[in-house]
């Protein structure tokens, strides 16, 4: 009996430990997801206002801290690929917060069946 009290202290422990971190990666992965959508809405916004400008318009891209002449369709494509890049990087995310919830699922179901075991090894 001493050992499956060891047993479900330890796995309580254990338990506790990693839901805390799970909890801060799914918080950290929420943080990316609005980092990841406020840049694509800004894609977007930009997007939206240089279709309003002449195709043979001098617009500037950035590149790091470098802005490289462009054309306004180019620079429509880049933009449109890096809204689909900050897109496709959400839902990976999405994925990820997902997996970690049903994880931290699983373990607190199987903390339960060791609380349930111990419950009834007491009663007999």
């Amino acid at each position: 009996m001493a050992a499956m009290d060891l047993e479900l202290k330890r796995a309580f422990t254990e338990m506790q430990v990693n839901k805390i971190e799970t909890t801060k990666k799914m918080k950290m992965i929420d943080y990316q997801c609005d980092v990841l959508k406020e840049s694509s809405k800004k894609y977007e916004i930009t997007e939206r206002g240089i279709t309003e400008l002449d195709p043979n318009t001098r617009v500037y891209s950035s590149i790091g801290r470098m802005f490289v002449l462009s054309t306004v369709p180019t620079t429509r494509e880049e933009l449109k690929a890096k809204q689909a890049k900050c897109d496709s990087l959400v839902e990976q995310l999405n994925e990820k917060k997902s997996y970690l919830s049903k994880s931290l699922k699983e373990q607190e179901d199987h903390l339960r069946e060791l609380v349930q075991q111990k419950k009834d090894a007491d009663a007999s």
